[in-house]
């Protein structure tokens, strides 16, 4: 195998790894790909001889780039119509970070979170909190201290964390309440669908201004209930098709027209009732 080949299988082996940190980073596959493709690209041109350890070097390069990239897409995404949700990963089976060769949070819930942070929070939160990368190999990333770095994974923890509601919930649960939210649905029975819902359960729905969703999130379960029942009247056709399908690794639900994707839903929860729901309708995240 000659140095080229050596080049390309060493970063082959990562490429999973650094779509997982883009993605996290950005929320948004394509934005994921151009950055892989362009820390290849350095990669490709790099001098390896100088570099001791190719995955920090990779990871660090991603996250400059990711962390240049967020910082562009700031104004795009504040002038965004309605709630900015991440692009969702729909698959059938297995979870995507089979696929990614990552093990840690991706869902919708999470990601969404994550915009409250700066760019360099962001990555350093990501880097420390999910990739285990230590804090020696993320001061370079930022152009930081050491002990900077780690006020900075501190005051994003808390951030994050603070608004987080965690539980451990089985993916079984999720299917079970899904089940019986797609049930209520089909038969348009309201108390069922209040039911499901905590009273104080949001509703987030990402159209972009290309699809039917409301400007802002919708807060209580009669109101949630409401809103699906009439969407459901509204827009359902003959042919669309509500199905379970795996979103960024959990449980959610798809609708279909077709093999063409309409929206994707997941859900968080306590196991017991629905807390919040995150739809994205957008045809332009449903590619």
């Amino acid at each position: 195998m000659n140095q080229s080949e050596i080049s390309i299988s060493a970063f082959e082996a990562l490429r999973g790894r650094l779509f997982g940190l883009a993605y996290r980073m950005l929320g948004s596959r394509a934005d994921a790909e151009d950055i892989v493709q362009e820390a290849y690209d350095r990669w490709h041109q790099a001098s390896h001889g100088s570099i001791d350890n190719p995955e920090a070097w990779l990871v660090t390069t991603t996250s400059r780039l990711a962390i240049d990239r967020l910082r562009r897409l700031k104004t795009e995404r504040e002038a965004y119509v309605g709630p900015w949700l991440p692009e969702p990963i729909v698959t059938q089976a297995p979870p995507p970070d089979h696929d990614l060769d990552l093990a840690a949070d991706l869902s919708i819930a999470f990601l969404t979170l994550l915009e409250r942070l700066a760019p360099d929070e962001r990555a350093a939160f990501l880097l420390h909190d999910v990739f285990e990368v230590g804090y020696a190999e993320i001061a370079p990333v930022l152009d930081r201290s050491e002990a900077a770095c780690r006020q900075v994974v501190h005051r994003a923890r808390e951030r994050v964390r603070g608004d987080r509601r965690r539980f451990d919930v089985t993916e079984s649960a999720k299917a079970s309440l899904l089940q019986k939210f797609m049930q209520a649905l089909e038969t348009r029975d309201e108390p069922a669908l209040i039911a499901l819902f905590a009273p104080d359960a949001t509703w987030t729905a990402d159209g972009g201004g290309k699809a039917a969703a409301a400007p802002m999130p919708i807060v209580g379960a009669d109101r949630i209930a409401r809103l699906v029942l009439g969407l459901r009247e509204k827009f359902w056709a003959a042919d669309r098709v509500l199905e379970f399908a795996t979103i960024n690794g959990e449980t959610g639900l798809c609708i279909r027209d077709g093999a063409q994707l309409m929206a994707a839903m997941t859900i968080a929860t306590d196991g017991e009732r629905i807390l919040a729901v995150y739809a994205v309708v957008n045809p332009d995240k449903l590619q």
